[in-house]
């Protein structure tokens, strides 16, 4: 079996597995797991270092119907790896200190082939923006299949198109990585990240990468609201200033959740 082993493990989160199962309770445990009944069809969520972003990352997570998603879609920006369009990786399964994850191989072999997609082990092998959401989901979820997408540098209309190759039903989930804004002061973070979510939330899939580093995942996920309408709502939203961090130069982070909507 082909593994992507983990990264970031021992810098991001805890490498030791009980350790990392206990951070992640108690951070769900916080979020108060199940305080929604209904559970999203797709997340925007962040991938810091837990002590900074993990309390905001647990309040989207504990949205989650583990009894409905089976399968998770996870977009995330590539910070070590120059990439156009999109990156699959070749192998079997992801690995973390909780255990296996295995792919969803026949999906992936089915959109491996639209020209936006590319099968890229390098853009994987160090990335940790998508590495960080799968204890998260391992610990909610228990069991599912994951279709892992690396987004370089990609209109909005091919990630959205890749999207709608992979919507699935309700045993689909779709997830966004993404933090918000980097390295300004408190207060002008504060003004920029909540412009950029209010934008989000009004479904204007104009996000820069100045706003948010998962901007061309997001943008993707707003475009595709036309053939698939979503209702966003804004679950937690803070910064590295409010978590471990100086507020001198804090990182942004969001946890926005999307319902389908119900035909009336």
């Amino acid at each position: 079996m082909k593994m992507r082993r983990p990264a970031v493990a021992g810098a991001f989160y805890p490498d030791e597995p009980d350790a990392l199962k206990r951070n992640i309770d108690a951070m769900l445990f916080e979020a108060e797991v199940g305080s929604h009944k209904k559970s999203p069809k797709a997340l925007i969520a962040p991938h810091a270092g837990y002590i900074y972003s993990g309390p905001t990352a647990a309040a989207a997570y504990a949205l989650l119907d583990p009894e409905r998603v089976k399968r998770v879609v996870l977009l995330g920006p590539t910070h070590r790896f120059l990439l156009s369009g999109l990156a699959l990786p070749d192998v079997d399964a992801f690995e973390t200190p909780l255990g296996k994850v295995p792919l969803d191989r026949e999906t992936i072999r089915k959109i491996s082939a639209m020209e936006q997609v590319h099968i890229n082990n390098e853009s994987h092998a160090y990335e940790h923006s998508l590495e960080v959401h799968l204890p998260f989901l391992q610990a909610r979820l228990k069991t599912f299949t994951l279709i892992p997408l690396a987004v370089g540098q990609a209109k909005p209309e091919l990630v959205a198109e890749v999207l709608d190759a992979v919507w699935g039903g309700d045993e689909t989930l779709i997830i966004i990585s993404s933090d918000l804004s980097h390295f300004h002061s408190y207060d002008k973070a504060m003004r920029i990240d909540q412009q950029t979510v209010e934008s989000i939330l009004n479904k204007e899939p104009t996000i820069t990468h100045e706003q948010a580093c998962g901007a061309s995942p997001i943008n993707g996920l707003l475009y595709n609201m036309g053939r698939h309408p979503l209702k966003p709502e804004l679950i937690d939203f803070r910064n590295s200033g409010d978590t471990a961090g100086p507020r001198d130069q804090v990182v942004g982070y969001a946890a926005i959740a999307f319902y389908e909507q119900v035909a009336s």
